[in-house]
């Protein structure tokens, strides 16, 4: 059974994630989507340039601070493989690109615009998330 101080911090960081998602399209018109803020960070140098390189560095220093304060830092996967990892992230990478956009993008602020396409891709993640998970779990025996 979860505890409540289990599910505070998911809850704090889904409002942190909602209020950002939502001030930045209130603010500047755009949507919050991480992949395309990146994709656009590295490829162009435009009138959005600063907004895209403070989100991802808020980003950035949002993860570091909760590290800090909460003590709880990441802690590597000493069992799975690093190509794997590696492979996985070029896959993901992949995967935004072919789905013009990643989860925070579709899941997030595309789910709440009421979105088809967003519904389609984040089924697609999903059911490709389960199946993996299953695969690499099941198959492979890699925990």
């Amino acid at each position: 059974m979860m505890a409540l101080a289990d599910f505070l911090p998911a809850a704090g960081g889904g409002l942190l994630i909602g209020a950002a998602a939502s001030g930045l399209l209130l603010l500047n018109g755009r949507i919050a989507g991480v992949s395309g803020i990146l994709r656009g960070f590295l490829a162009e140098h435009g009138t959005a340039f600063r907004e895209r390189v403070l989100f991802l560095l808020g980003l950035i220093a949002g993860s570091a601070l909760y590290a800090l304060f909460s003590g709880q830092y990441p802690v590597p996967r000493s069992a799975f493989p690093a190509w794997l990892l590696a492979l996985s992230g070029l896959l993901v990478g992949l995967g935004t690109g072919l789905a013009k956009g990643c989860t925070s993008g579709h899941g997030v602020c595309g789910l709440a615009r009421l979105s088809r396409r967003s519904f389609g891709a984040v089924g697609i993640f999903l059911g490709t998330a389960v199946l993996t998970t299953y695969l690499v779990r099941h198959w492979w025996g890699i925990y």
